[in-house]
């Protein structure tokens, strides 16, 4: 049995945001579950018996080397993939850097990272990360 495929499955993602107000990004790479080459906020799936937050901070650990601090939920997005045979439910959440400069610690997962300006963010992004970033520019981002 396969989360995401034979049952829905939960997958938590972060938006960083750096002292400049610039975004974490991540490209997802070959051995990624879906969405291959696209950009996104990263995160992960949640275990069970495991917090939101918690599988947020685990996923950034394992994957980028730096501790976060989990803020304000930004939204809950239906992420469905029909010609992936995959469904989740991914809720998103405002984070910060606690400590760390990511990098990338595990390849097959991820091939490219970057900090962006809010409204420069790269294209070719995931479906949930589209749908996270709309809602963010709309709620948090007032342009100097």
């Amino acid at each position: 049995m396969q989360r995401g495929v034979d049952y829905i499955g939960v997958g938590v993602g972060a938006i960083i945001v750096d002292d400049q107000g610039r975004l974490f990004l991540a490209r997802r790479g070959p051995s990624a579950k879906n969405e291959r080459g696209l950009w996104e906020f990263p995160g992960g799936s949640v275990e069970f018996g495991e917090r939101l937050a918690d599988a947020l901070r685990r996923e950034m650990r394992e994957e980028y080397g730096v501790e976060i601090s989990v803020g304000e939920l930004l939204d809950v997005v239906d992420h469905i993939l029909p010609e992936e045979g995959q469904h989740w439910v991914s809720p998103t959440y405002i984070c910060s850097l606690v400590s760390g400069e990511p990098r990338i610690l595990e390849p097959g997962k991820c091939t490219e990272i970057g900090w962006f300006a809010p409204d420069q963010a790269p294209t070719g992004l995931t479906q949930i990360t589209g749908i996270n970033l709309e809602h963010y520019l709309e709620t948090h981002h007032h342009p100097r």
